[in-house]
């Protein structure tokens, strides 16, 4: 299988096209990671550093890790692809709503373009209405602007942010049309991967500590675990066969025909963690804005990790999010109704209504384990870094956490491991996601070349199939 990988790697070389879109990517992506070394002007690194040990665990941090780390140095690119992911995900919804949008959609290929071009202004509307508000609180924060601040620094940090994520925006773009995979995916997998040697540093240290040993090898058995439970979900898919009558089109009587219209899994995506965890960082996030109001206080108390208030809403809202998006994405009365217009039925459904009907109960089936899967996957990470605070729950939590207290090697469950579980929850599942698609695209370019794919005899799929 090594044998294998190595002469595909070879061969991406030796297709001059391919050769040249890989080679275009990863300079690409170079570009993008010199940007995280060039800081927004009139900013102290050192007092930025220490504000950034409070404000970590808040909504900033969120933002910082779809940043690739360049927030937390509020570099030219501080606020990341974020504010085009955000714009495509309200053009996406806004077409449900909107009669016009949803013309354009249906207009094919000049109606994406139009909605692309629309998608465009509003990242850059949401550029300036986010880099206002950071502008502002980096101004708020004692000793961290030089000068105190003003309407020129408000101006020019405006001015830098935006520059940088429509650079961004631009990059991830060319990426998708000259080089090789998703350009935006790409652009937050090297943000992601870009910390993996300083990961690996602080595993290594505390392997130095015997006591740490233990749950180091823990950690490392659980994450290799739950790569291969991402892989095995984001590939899984239900084939539901679709029959197409025969019809005349011209002259030419279309025979009967058969295909498969296949229902992924996870549908949602990540875009569920996502929200649910926006919407939870928020309390916390607000403390740094009113550090002396108690109602907000005792909020961040509850909205922590570890607490099982927390835990439940976190759940909950990655389940509602993912049906929510789903329902979206997929709207089973009209895939019914263009099935009907093409003359497309399921062996032993009636079309309209009926069809409907089938395909809503599949894909509520679907997205239940969908929803489900992404919680797991989130939730593991903050069980191991802050536990759960067994205490907090009524009546049974004091018992059961004396219980664990009291019992040798049970009171991490209590406390976490005390380390961050790296490349966890939403982490892993883009890393991983995308690294799936990016090698099934440069497969299938092999395979249209007449080359053997990574795996002989065998094909990679990655997650639409």
């Amino acid at each position: 299988m090594l044998e294998s990988i190595i002469n595909s790697v070879r061969n991406i070389f030796a297709i001059p096209d391919l050769r040249k879109r890989v080679i275009f990517t990863l300079l690409m992506l170079i570009v993008y990671r010199l940007g995280a070394h060039i800081r927004t002007p009139n900013i102290d690194p050192e007092v930025l550093e220490r504000i950034w040990g409070q404000v970590g665990s808040t909504l900033f941090g969120v933002l910082d890790l779809f940043s690739g780390g360049n927030f937390r140095v509020i570099s030219i690119f501080g606020l990341g692809i974020t504010p085009y992911i955000t714009a495509s995900i309200i053009l996406q919804l806004m077409t449900v709503v909107s009669p016009s949008l949803k013309a354009l959609q249906e207009e094919g290929e000049l109606g994406r373009r139009k909605i692309t071009q629309y998608t465009r202004y509003l990242t850059v509307v949401l550029c300036a209405i986010q880099s206002l508000g950071i502008a502002y609180w980096l101004q708020s924060q004692p000793g961290l602007v030089a000068g105190g601040g003003g309407i020129g620094f408000i101006l020019m940090t405006i001015l830098t942010l935006t520059t940088g994520t429509t650079f961004i925006m631009w990059l991830g773009e060319q990426i998708t049309e000259r080089g090789v995979g998703n350009g935006i995916s790409l652009i937050i997998f090297a943000g992601i991967v870009i910390g993996l040697p300083n990961a690996i540093r602080q595993i290594y240290d505390k392997l130095t500590d015997p006591g740490a040993a233990l749950g180091i090898i823990i950690m490392l058995a659980i994450m290799l675990i739950i790569v291969a439970a991402i892989v095995f979900v984001e590939r899984g898919q239900r084939r539901i066969t679709i029959n197409y009558a025969r019809r005349i089109v011209g002259r030419r009587t279309m025979g009967s025909q058969s295909t498969h219209m296949p229902l992924r899994v996870n549908m949602g995506g990540v875009i569920p963690v996502i929200f649910a965890a926006s919407i939870l960082a928020v309390p916390q996030t607000l403390l740094g804005f009113w550090p002396t109001s108690k109602w907000v206080q005792s909020l961040v108390n509850i909205f922590h990790g570890g607490h099982p208030v927390y835990l439940l809403i976190y759940v909950s809202g990655i389940i509602f999010f993912t049906f929510f998006y789903v329902s979206i994405i997929f709207p089973t009365d009209e895939v019914a109704d263009n099935l009907r217009k093409h003359g497309g039925f399921i062996p032993g459904i009636r079309p309209g209504k009926h069809t409907s009907e089938y395909l809503n109960t599949t894909l509520t089936r679907l997205t239940t384990v969908g929803a489900l899967y992404l919680a797991i996957i989130s939730l593991i990470p903050q069980f191991m870094l802050n536990g759960v605070q067994i205490d907090k729950i009524p009546w049974i939590g004091e018992p059961v956490a004396n219980v664990l207290s009291s019992t040798p090697g049970l009171g991490w469950i209590l406390t976490g491991l005390g380390f961050n579980f790296y490349f966890g929850g939403t982490s892993l599942l883009i890393v991983v996601g995308v690294a799936m698609d990016t090698v099934s695209q440069i497969e299938s370019q092999l395979i249209m070349r007449h080359y053997d794919g990574f795996v002989k005899g065998k094909r990679i799929r990655g997650r639409r199939g």
